[in-house]
């Protein structure tokens, strides 16, 4: 029997079921106001006025390829406006990839909806700090990234010391991080004797995220980054997780009129959006924050984060 922790699309459903607790009569009167699919980001804004970001699974559409066949595989064009969210996000885990982008995106603007009324639900969260670029590293410690992070990739090779990366698409890894590739064979292992485990938020989107959290061995420090993550944290910190990075929508309408355009992360982190870094309640007085907590630079060119 698969561990409930580790069943795949668990954290999904359990931030859900703690979503209509916290909105209550809400959940179901809450509705879609607009939906932008774009090329690397899908957003939606909330009849609340809340909005939330996903990563667009462009790849895993292969039907997407002519008319009739992408047409299965656009959930409800021009029909989403005015939809309820708790109908759009019911059997998310198991929902085809770009109606699970449009899904997860809810899931973030609900979540947002939360934090309005209950902040405590984030507790200690720090605004407009890239954990990736923040977060101290272990001078000894073995690292695994999981997924093409440019910000920690960079700060491993200059750190100089052994890490791993499991990345799928090699396309996505330069020159130099080709050589930290992990072999698929040696996968589990490798994330079994990580000191830090570093892991895309992408992983929602094809429900490997709880298995590879339950691969971690205990005592791990683990960060689970990037948009499609920017939810309320407390499913990722009962799997283990350390630290949540996700974003938080700051103007739901110019959000989505950039990804709309093709916009990225470089196009909307400090416009419309701010980076966003929870910490697990009793291990955040270990770290030295002050020193390490640094605001989003509007002109760096490392924060596309997916």
């Amino acid at each position: 029997m698969v561990d409930t922790l580790a069943r795949p699309g668990s954290i999904l459903e359990e931030t859900l079921a703690q979503i209509q607790n916290t909105l209550g009569s809400e959940f179901e009167t809450i509705t879609i106001t607009r939906v932008v699919i774009g090329i690397f980001f899908t957003g939606v804004k909330l009849s609340d006025g809340s909005g939330g970001i996903c990563f667009t699974p462009i790849k895993d559409i292969p039907e997407a390829v002519c008319c009739p066949s992408s047409a299965r595989a656009m959930p409800y064009p021009r029909r989403f406006a005015g939809r309820s969210t708790a109908d759009f996000t019911r059997h998310l885990p198991h929902a085809p990839p770009l109606k699970k982008a449009i899904g997860i995106a809810i899931v973030n603007a609900l979540s947002e909806s939360c934090r309005k009324r209950r902040p405590d639900l984030c507790a200690g969260m720090v605004t407009g700090a890239d954990a990736l670029e923040s977060i101290p590293l272990p001078d000894e410690g073995y690292i695994v990234v999981v997924g093409a992070l440019v910000p920690i990739l960079k700060r491993l090779k200059n750190r100089g010391k052994s890490f791993g990366i499991l990345e799928l698409d090699l396309r996505t890894l330069k020159s130099d991080e080709l050589p930290f590739t992990i072999p698929g064979e040696r996968a589990d292992a490798e994330i079994h004797r990580a000191d830090m485990l570093v892991v895309t938020g992408t992983t929602l989107l094809n429900n490997t995220l709880e298995s590879l959290l339950a691969l971690a061995r205990p005592g791990a420090t683990i960060i689970v980054v990037g948009p499609t993550a920017s939810m309320l944290p407390s499913a990722f910190f009962r799997r283990g997780v350390t630290v949540l990075g996700g974003d938080v929508v700051t103007n739901a309408d110019a959000l989505l009129d950039t990804i709309a355009e093709g916009g990225s992360g470089y196009h909307f982190f400090g416009k419309s959006a701010e980076k966003t870094t929870v910490f697990k309640p009793g291990t955040k007085g270990g770290w030295p924050l002050e020193e390490t907590i640094r605001p989003y630079e509007e002109n760096s060119h490392e924060m596309q984060i997916l």
